[in-house]
Formats: C-alpha cells, sequence, structure tokens
C-alpha cells in the first residue's frame, strides 16, 4: 500500500488544496493512525489535533478552533451524537464542517447524523481513493 500511495497521484498536487486546522474526534487508536496517515502523507495537512472521546473533543475544539472536524459517533464519555449538537449550539462552531466518520452504519443514521448536525458522513473502513474523494471538497480552496 505505501508503495501505491507514492506513485499515484494525490489531491496533494492539486492547485485547489489548502491547508486546515483539523480535529479528529475518534477514540479507536488504529483508526486514528489511518486517518493521520492519509490527511499528513496522501493529503498534505500539517495541523492535526486529536481527541479521543467527546469531552476532550469539545476542550480540544475551542482550544485549536479546527476548520474542519473529522467526528466520531460512538465514543466514551459523551458521544458524537451530543458533541456535535453542543458544537453546532456555538456560534463559533456554527459554520465549521463536522464531517461523521463512523462504523455506526445502521439504517437511518446517515440521517440522524445530519440531523445532530454533521455536514456529511463517511462510513468505516475508511478505503483511500474513497476517503479521498470524500475529503477533496472540503480541502478545496474554492
Amino acid at each position: 500500500m505505501y508503495q501505491e500511495l507514492q506513485t499515484e497521484p494525490t489531491i496533494r498536487t492539486m492547485k485547489d488544496v489548502e491547508p486546515k486546522r483539523i480535529l479528529i474526534v475518534e477514540d479507536d487508536l488504529s483508526i486514528i493512525d489511518v486517518l493521520l496517515n492519509l490527511l499528513e502523507l496522501v493529503l498534505g495537512q500539517e495541523e492535526i489535533h486529536v481527541a479521543q472521546d467527546g469531552c476532550a473533543g469539545l476542550k480540544k475544539a475551542i482550544e485549536c478552533e479546527p476548520d474542519l472536524i473529522l467526528m466520531d459517533l460512538n465514543l466514551p464519555r459523551m458521544d458524537g451524537w451530543e458533541a456535535t449538537r453542543w458544537l453546532r449550539s456555538n456560534p463559533r462552531f456554527a459554520q465549521v464542517p463536522i464531517l461523521a466518520v463512523t462504523a455506526d452504519t445502521m439504517r437511518g443514521h446517515r440521517e440522524r447524523a445530519l440531523e445532530a448536525g454533521c455536514s456529511d458522513y463517511y462510513a468505516k473502513p475508511i478505503e483511500v481513493d474513497d476517503f479521498i474523494h470524500f475529503m477533496r471538497p472540503y480541502l478545496s480552496g474554492r
């Protein structure tokens, strides 16, 4: 896979990609590792913050003021649904894209995530090409 990532053209070579301050709110260390590698190595993002539960996610969002949030929905202490609703209720985060990146793929959960305030929804497992395509509009300078 590493060799493929090196030789394939990536979003990083596109002129419309801008660096963003990204917050990942995820409790699974293996998913955090995948997201960090994709965001840093493939998508060229450099300022990435991580929180491992909903409460820590809110605190980290206040501290770093992200341009983009990747939110798991099933989190300890405070789930992603509640964290998203809190973020949306705060004027500082009302316009920040919050992308649900979750294995919570039961029927109706996509709609529920959007109703809670998520801007978009990506179902795990993370597939490299699909994730790059999913992220492109959120990293675009347009």
